[in-house]
């Protein structure tokens, strides 16, 4: 029962906290709701008996990659002015309805009894090695080394790039 309580609260401030991050205009403030998210759902890692995920979720994700965030942040140095007026446009109307439509569903999924509880926890556990260093390692590097250095490209190029527009207004 009290897994079920944590996961709730855990699930519900991560879906809010990720809903801000698209929906604030000042980039630092959806960098700060992007580290809670993290930290929300290093607790759900954490309820599925995953203690490794969710230190790997802290210290990489709400440590290594916010600070290169804000790092970028900060070395675009963006004005106000030059963030423009907030306006309501079709793709925040969309956003916005998506975002409604998705959680309606989970909701109806999720009190309707579709799925037994503790299901998901029950999978995750019967997987041999789930969360361990040698599973995690395995998923990583044997099993998805592809987008795992796909994904270390993209940052990369991400970083550079905005070294570059910030050295373009020096």
């Amino acid at each position: 029962m009290t897994e079920s309580v944590f996961f709730w609260i855990f699930a519900v401030l991560t879906v809010l906290l990720a809903a801000q991050v698209v929906l604030r205009r000042n980039p630092v403030h959806a960098a700060v709701s992007l580290v809670g998210a993290f930290f929300f759902l290093s607790g759900i890692y954490l309820l599925l008996a995953a203690q490794l995920i969710a230190i790997l979720q802290v210290m990489v994700y709400a440590g290594a990659v916010m600070v290169l965030f804000v790092f970028v942040i900060m070395l675009l140095n963006l004005k106000e002015e030059e963030m423009g007026h907030e306006r309501l446009t079709a793709w925040k109307i969309i956003g916005g309805a998506s975002i409604v439509v998705t959680t309606g569903l989970i909701a109806y999924l999720a009190l309707g009894n579709a799925y037994p509880t503790g299901l998901l926890r029950d999978m995750a556990r019967t997987q041999p090695g789930f969360g361990s260093v040698k599973g995690v390692g395995q998923a990583l590097y044997i099993a998805s080394v592809l987008p795992f250095e796909v994904t270390s490209l993209l940052l990369t190029i991400a970083v550079v790039g905005a070294v570059v527009v910030a050295k373009g207004k020096i």
